[in-house]
């Protein structure tokens, strides 16, 4: 079943609608842990290891503050089925990346790995990237060296800091992805 017909059933079905805003913060005492507010729901997720900052730069390891909106769900089809969401899918495929070189005129979008392009890759041998949630930070205008590649995916099993995305369990983020549209405002703050 494609994703619209999907979103479409399941709105009409009476079941959840998406989710109008998702909070996130820092926890009290640990800049690189914090609280995801997603209705009554409460998810603890790690940060970037500089914290949530608010002049976000490439390689600062810092989660941008502001405010944003998914854009699509990338996701491990050879490891997961099909998440419920509201959201449009797309399947990770092997040659799948996303650019970070800021002087690349890719930069902060996806790309193809070949020979004459680098990324990072988004099929990983640990399952950090099993669903990603590409949300719009630095996309509109893209301006170089602003921070690439800034997710909602899963966390290390000891919640480590990120470079900069947002992660959480695994449990944790299939209830979300069943509660999130395009129109769901993410607030770091």
């Amino acid at each position: 079943m494609d994703n619209s017909r999907f979103s479409d059933t399941y709105a009409k079905n009476g079941r959840d609608q998406p989710l109008t805003t998702i909070r996130i913060h820092a926890a009290a005492g640990n800049p690189c842990r914090g609280w995801l507010m997603a209705g009554r729901q409460t998810i603890p997720v790690a940060l970037g290891r500089g914290g949530i900052i608010a002049n976000k730069r490439e390689g600062d390891g810092g989660t941008p503050k502001g405010t944003f909106r998914p854009r699509q769900l990338w996701w491990r089809a050879d490891r997961s089925p099909r998440p419920q969401t509201f959201l449009p899918l797309r399947p990770i495929r092997p040659e799948d990346a996303w650019c970070e070189d800021p002087t690349s005129r890719h930069y902060n979008q996806p790309i193809e790995l070949g020979s004459e392009t680098s990324g990072d890759r988004l099929t990983r041998e640990d399952h950090l990237y099993d669903f990603i949630v590409e949300i719009n930070h630095n996309t509109s205008p893209r301006i170089a060296g602003r921070g690439s590649a800034v997710f909602l995916h899963l966390a290390r099993p000891n919640f480590s800091p990120t470079a900069g995305c947002v992660s959480m369990t695994k449990s944790a983020m299939l209830q979300l992805l069943r509660r999130m549209g395009t129109d769901t405002k993410i607030i770091i703050s």
